[in-house]
């Protein structure tokens, strides 16, 4: 059997860019049974409604969706179970102090095979207030008019700078 190379995306939070502010971003393995691998493998997974948590120096994912894998059997795992995160020692007591102190949230921001592994991409963010999406959308708009702009100025001048 071949082994796997590279980067795989299963599921990406694109969400979680918008409604957080990311501070800090790390690497997580997970701890999954067979079947869950075998329908991640087909690109089944959800990260909407995803959030990790510390439980007793531990770090848990819970609410990520992961259905069952269709030609499973009576040995088919639960949907929405909380799963194990795998981390060095060092990141999850980091993790720890800075979620206690300032409240800070860990949230998923994409799941990927990389060289035949499961990987979470988890994030140490804080909440956006209403206006702060709005100053990035605002943003956003005017950078692309900006492009906009400076597209058609090249094409009046024929394509050079």
């Amino acid at each position: 059997m071949v082994k796997e190379r590279g980067r795989k995306v299963i599921a990406s939070n694109r969400k979680a860019r918008h409604d957080y502010t990311i501070l800090d971003v790390f690497e997580a393995g997970v701890v999954l049974v067979g079947t869950e691998v075998k329908s991640l493998r087909l690109g089944r997974a959800s990260l909407v409604d995803a959030f990790a948590q510390v439980d007793d120096g531990e770090i848990w994912l819970h609410a990520l969706h992961i259905p069952e894998y269709v030609a499973g059997t009576w040995t088919n795992h639960e949907v929405r179970r909380r799963r194990k995160l795998l981390l060095h020692k060092s990141e999850i007591e980091r993790l720890i102090g800075k979620t206690k102190e300032s409240g800070l949230s860990l949230i998923p921001l994409s799941m990927y095979f990389s060289d035949g592994y499961v990987k979470l991409e988890l994030a140490l963010a804080k909440g956006k207030k209403s206006y702060d999406k709005r100053q990035d959308i605002a943003k956003r708009d005017a950078d692309r008019d900006i492009q906009k702009a400076y597209g058609r100025a090249l094409k009046g001048r024929g394509g050079r700078y």
